[in-house]
């Protein structure tokens, strides 16, 4: 087996490590910083903390985004880069901010005439220019990785495209993780960040992509995700259960980035796109069916995972993650959308997403038929397990 590792990015953990971002800003020379936040951290007061620690290197405030950011947006955010002559960028937030960041830091590096927009890259193949201007990562959600990654997932509203581009380019040059900057987000946004960790993690160990180090961070992010969400979610000031989730976070973002996300990521995207679901909540609704079908895997690397994780079998993982997302009172099914047999093939033909081919087990319109036919009936458990008999046979 032939396998490479790499993590350029320089992570900071701990309570309280946001206060350090003036002081590292200064030790690496970094000036005229923007920062890149949601409206939400802006209203909230964080985003001038944030302006307040560091100490005169932050200038100018971008908070003009929508969650699963636009192409739109990150285009403007290159423009004002280019106007005020913007050194470095720090991106407060959850995935939304730090994928419009990433995106912006390259396209806001060059001119326009040179670079282009961003949607001359999203969806088309085209590489980016690994140029960008340094890239400050402060999540304030346990969920995403993003601060570790080299991804940024994009949406283009006006073609009905959410899909990630990959470049070398997006690696933050720092990460700051701070769990106390994840005290107070909500109940609902905790249980749907905490599903994409784990969906991140089981992913990104079951890929075609795998390699060891990244499978021993899958199952450590997993194993903490399990253990640490549901009191993350029942118990909001439980600061262990936070802190636990926050290193659950970064490590499943060290581990999916390398080998790629796969099936449930792929079949996220419509679900997104078309009905607006949370994009965890939309992982968390496939990640047990996947894990049945993986099961066929011939490595046999999901009956592996599951024993890591202390279950019996693929089928008692499957069954833990169908629990675990009960206990979070996420969605069971899409029943409540009335969706007919062509809003299905919709969801079938917009799930042959790149990533679906990193699945171990070649998925095909059958499989995503009875997936979806499962949901919108409502009885996608039984479907998931008759599927699963059907692929081991």
């Amino acid at each position: 087996m032939k396998w490479n590792y790499t993590q350029p990015v320089d992570i900071r953990f701990g309570a309280g490590r946001v206060a350090e971002i003036g002081e590292v800003a200064r030790e690496r020379g970094l000036y005229r910083g923007l920062l890149v936040a949601g409206g939400h951290s802006v209203r909230s007061g964080l985003a001038q903390r944030v302006l307040d620690h560091g100490r005169g290197t932050i200038e100018a405030v971008f908070s003009e985004f929508s969650p699963n950011p636009d192409v739109t947006e990150v285009d403007a955010c290159a423009e004002l880069i280019r106007t005020q002559d913007v050194g470095f960028i720090v991106a407060l937030g959850g995935g939304s901010a730090l994928d419009l960041a990433k995106a912006a830091s390259v396209i806001g590096a060059g001119s326009r005439e040179s670079v282009g927009s961003i949607t001359d890259y999203h969806g088309t193949g085209k590489p980016l220019p690994l140029t960008h201007l340094p890239l400050i990562a402060v999540p304030t959600t346990a969920g995403t990785g993003s601060e570790v990654t080299c991804v940024s997932v994009l949406t283009n509203r006006a073609a009905g495209v959410k899909a990630p581009i990959v470049s070398n380019g997006f690696y933050p040059e720092l990460a700051i993780i701070d769990p106390e900057l994840t005290y107070t987000v909500p109940p609902y946004v905790t249980a749907c960040t905490g599903m994409d960790v784990l969906s991140q993690a089981i992913e990104g160990y079951w890929s075609v992509g795998h390699q060891p180090i990244c499978d021993a961070l899958a199952v450590h992010a997993a194993r903490l995700v399990f253990e640490f969400l549901p009191k993350a979610f029942t118990t909001p000031d439980d600061r262990e259960a936070r802190e636990r989730m926050c290193e659950a976070s970064v490590t499943a973002g060290l581990a999916f980035t390398l080998p790629k996300t796969t099936s449930s990521h792929a079949c996220s995207f419509p679900l997104t796109n078309r009905y607006g679901i949370a994009h965890g909540e939309a992982c968390a609704l496939t990640l047990d069916y996947f894990t049945r079908i993986n099961a066929a895997d011939p490595e046999g690397r999901v009956n592996a995972l599951a024993r890591s994780l202390g279950y019996r079998d693929a089928d008692g993982l499957a069954d833990a993650i169908a629990d675990l997302r009960r206990t979070l009172g996420l969605r069971e099914n899409i029943a409540d959308l009335g969706l007919g047999e062509s809003d299905i093939a919709a969801l079938v033909r917009d799930s042959h997403h790149p990533n679906l081919d990193n699945n171990p087990v070649v998925i095909t319109d059958d499989n995503l038929l009875a997936l979806y036919r499962g949901l919108a009936s409502g009885g996608a458990a039984n479907a998931d397990k008759h599927n699963e008999r059907e692929e081991r046979q």
